[in-house]
């Protein structure tokens, strides 16, 4: 298994990977806008960089994270936004592969931390994420509201 980041010939399998993720959240299985991960990943500004787990040609599963400032003090920390293996890569490794390139990225970057949110109704995640040994952070409410777009 092989970790790398995406570069702009991912861009199609990162949209159905999207796909796949609203499916398995309970959504209709449209993939991502193709333009749209391109801007987002591969433009001048990105707001987001994808780590692919590969078995040979097969993606099995990704890691979308950002950077976040501050996080400590004047620290920056890694923001891991989606962590998503494919149905037929689950159960062999690459999620801790990918977790391990994320430490290993973070370190790199400098950041203090890496942190993220997990759905509570989502117990097959818990379950890994204990199962890392990192405990629940209790001490943040998450919020989420719409932005409307001016017109």
């Amino acid at each position: 298994m092989q970790i790398s980041k995406a570069t702009p010939s991912d861009a199609g399998v990162i949209s159905a990977i999207l796909g796949e993720i609203e499916a398995y959240y309970g959504g209709e299985p449209v993939p991502g806008d193709v333009d749209q991960i391109h801007a987002a990943l591969f433009s001048d500004r990105p707001a987001a960089t994808v780590l692919l787990a590969r078995d040979g040609d097969t993606v099995l599963g990704l890691a979308s994270y950002s950077q976040l400032w501050p996080a400590a003090g004047a620290d920056t920390s890694l923001y891991l936004k989606e962590l998503f293996v494919r149905e037929g890569g689950r159960r062999r490794g690459a999620a801790r592969a990918l977790m391990a390139a994320l430490r290993a990225e973070a370190a790199v970057l400098g950041c203090s931390r890496i942190e993220w949110t997990a759905d509570t109704d989502n117990p097959a995640a818990l379950a890994f994420y204990e199962a890392l040994g990192v405990e629940q952070h209790q001490g943040k409410v998450f919020y989420r509201t719409p932005v409307v777009p001016q017109t």
